[in-house]
Formats: C-alpha cells, structure tokens, sequence
C-alpha cells in the first residue's frame, strides 16, 4: 500500500497493490486510518502488508488486520537514514575544510595607513578628508579659526573639531559609526562561515534566521558587500558540500571515483564524528543489502550512543516505535517497490483527464488495467 496525490498537497487517497501479481487490487478515495482498518477487516485472509513507515498505515494495517504480519519498505528506510546523515554532515560543515597549517615564521606585514571605517571613494569620507585637509592648511598658514570660518562659509564650532581632529579619520564619527545593530551578535558566526568558504548571501541569511535573527535580507548583504568582500577568501580548493559528502557516504565505497574517494578519505581523516557516521551507515547498508535483520538492536544500540549525531541518534530512536515491521523489512525478501509504479501509472491518468474526473471514473481506470 502507498498514498497518491489527487490534489497535491490536499486531498491523498491510498492504493493497494498485489504484491505476488503485481496488479492492483483497489485504490482508496483517502488516506485515512479508519478507510484502511475497513477495507482490512473485510479480507481477513490478508498475511503480508507492505507499507512505508507513515503512522496512518501503521494504525489502519494494525486495527483491520491484526493477523497479518506488517513489512517496512526498505527503500523508505534507506531514504530516512539519508535524510539524518545529511543533517548530520551539515551540522559538522566546518569539518569539510580542514584548517590549513600556520606557518612557524608569519612573515611581518607591512603597517598599515590609519585605519578607517570607511573606505576610499565613500563621498563622506572624500569630502571630510578635503575640509580637514583645507582647514589645516590654513591654519598653518597663519589664519586664524574666525578667519577660516569666513572664508569656507562655515560656523566657528565646525572649524574649531576640525581643527582638534589629528587625522580626517577622527571625524568619522556620525550617525553611522558605532551604532548596535541587530546583526552583531552574528557576526563572528558570519565572519566563520564566509572563512569556510560560504560566501553566497543569501545562504548566509537562511542559517542566521534559522538561529534567531529577525531581519531581513538586505543587512546581511550589506555586511557582506561591504565587509566580508574586502576579507581574503581562503586559499585552496573549494570544499565539498555537505550534500555531496553525504551522497558518497551513501554510496558504496567501489563505485566511487578517484577523486571522491580521496575527498572522502581526508573529510573522515579529518572528522572523528563523520568517520563514526560513516560506520554507522555502512553497518545498516550492510545489513540491509544482506537482509540480516537480526543485528537491527545492536545497531540501533550503538546508533543511540552516538552524542555527537543527534539527528543518527533520533533515526535510530524513531526505529523502536516501528521494530517489529522494521526487523521484518530487513528480514523478508518482501517489500514495497512494485507500487511505485502503480503511483507513477495514476498520475498518468490523472493529467490524461486533467484532474476533471471523479474518483469512481480514476477508480475504474486503475483496475480496468
């Protein structure tokens, strides 16, 4: 049994599959548990229910038919531990760049100018530097502070800051300058981020938002534009993403190329937590390619010992509310994946009516196949 879309994303109906013909037997006009438990309960002689791990199925296949014994889709469990290995590899993204070696002799750097908050071509800060330039050079020549106020068309005040201003740069000191900002607290992660080679805004916004910060946008470009631009990027090659680094961990070590393999080697060298990761999911794959679903406790075990992975440790913990059709999957050569092809099938009956029909005329088009 699965779900197909009759609208997506609100109305679902449920399809019941043969598994040994491989035809289907009748579609649903819901997903709901009561709808499953009913159409169970009129069949008592059902033995084998392939389902995924939706808790709907799980309570309709249990309440209709309590005889039958409830098998778990490998695919769905395959694609479950994916989803936590990513969230686990992204929660180490810093891992994926090693930090390159200091060298035991940094080479001295030559001063800097005075430093400035703004930099050169900002209009402010051009025309400050000419008053304070001009104000200066009269002075020294020999005018005096209300003479150079009349001569400049400004007010004795102005030339008297300008004139206590050692450098143009101690008059930057306006409205702009100093001020708390809702984006400081995150900025030392950004500054971290924009090291480890993220350097796309809007990327950067997402994971700060994700962390509590309430603006926009447009700060966090500005900061990025403005500050983070003028930072030396780091030097060498572009880290793996976490995506990619979590296709190969998923993928058998054989059927890697070169390249990835080696990337992958130095990210688990790197990493203590990925290369226990790696273990992990090696150890399921095994055991689900083989079918030896009699070592899934020791696994989920070691799998829930694991605080460093919490999104590992929670897949493994979810696993115990489902143990029974979950062993069965990783134990019985039935599964799920004949149906998927029946789903596909009705979607495309569904565009050949233009979602115009009813179900009664969907229903007799699945079986009538």
């Amino acid at each position: 049994m699965d779900e197909y879309a009759q609208r997506k994303g609100r109305i679902y109906g449920t399809v019941l599959v043969d598994v040994e013909t491989r035809r289907p037997i009748d579609p649903l006009p819901d997903r709901e548990a009561d709808t499953l438990a009913a159409w169970l309960a009129e069949r008592p002689g059902i033995e084998i229910i392939c389902r995924d791990r939706a808790p709907v199925f799980a309570e309709g296949a249990t309440r209709g038919a309590p005889q039958a014994l409830q098998v778990a889709d490998r695919w769905h469990l395959w694609h479950n531990l994916s989803e936590a290995a990513e969230k686990c590899v992204y929660r180490h993204r810093g891992c994926l760049r090693p930090t390159p070696a200091q060298p035991e002799e940094p080479q001295e750097k030559p001063e800097s100018t005075a430093s400035s908050p703004w930099p050169t071509g900002h209009r402010f800060a051009e025309r400050t530097r000419a008053k304070h330039a001009t104000i200066h050079a009269l002075l020294a020549a020999g005018h005096s502070k209300r003479s150079v106020a009349r001569q400049l068309g400004m007010t004795l005040n102005t030339i008297m800051r300008f004139s206590r201003a050692g450098s143009p740069e101690d008059m930057f000191t306006g409205q702009w300058q100093g001020r708390a900002t809702r984006l400081d607290d995150f900025k030392p992660y950004l500054d971290q981020r924009w090291q480890e080679g993220c350097t796309n805004a809007w990327k950067l916004w997402e994971e700060i938002k994700e962390q509590g910060y309430p603006r926009g946008y447009n700060t966090v470009r500005a900061y990025v534009s403005s500050t983070l631009r003028d930072k030396p990027r780091p030097v060498g090659p572009r880290p793996p993403s976490a995506r990619a680094v979590t296709r190969w961990l998923l993928t058998h070590p054989d059927t890697l190329r070169e390249n990835e393999r080696l990337q992958l080697k130095a990210v688990l060298a790197y990493c203590p937590e990925l290369n226990a990761l790696a273990q992990h999911v090696r150890s399921f794959a095994h055991m689900l390619t083989n079918l030896q679903g009699d070592r899934l406790p020791d696994w989920i075990e070691a799998a829930s010992a694991t605080t460093d992975l919490p999104s590992l440790r929670h897949f493994a913990q979810h696993l115990l509310r489902d143990l029974d059709a979950v062993t069965a999957g990783l134990t019985l050569p039935w599964n799920s994946g004949v149906v998927e092809g029946h789903v596909n099938r009705i979607k495309m009956l569904k565009r050949q009516m233009f979602g115009r029909a009813g179900f009664e005329l969907l229903r007799k088009r699945v079986l009538l196949a």
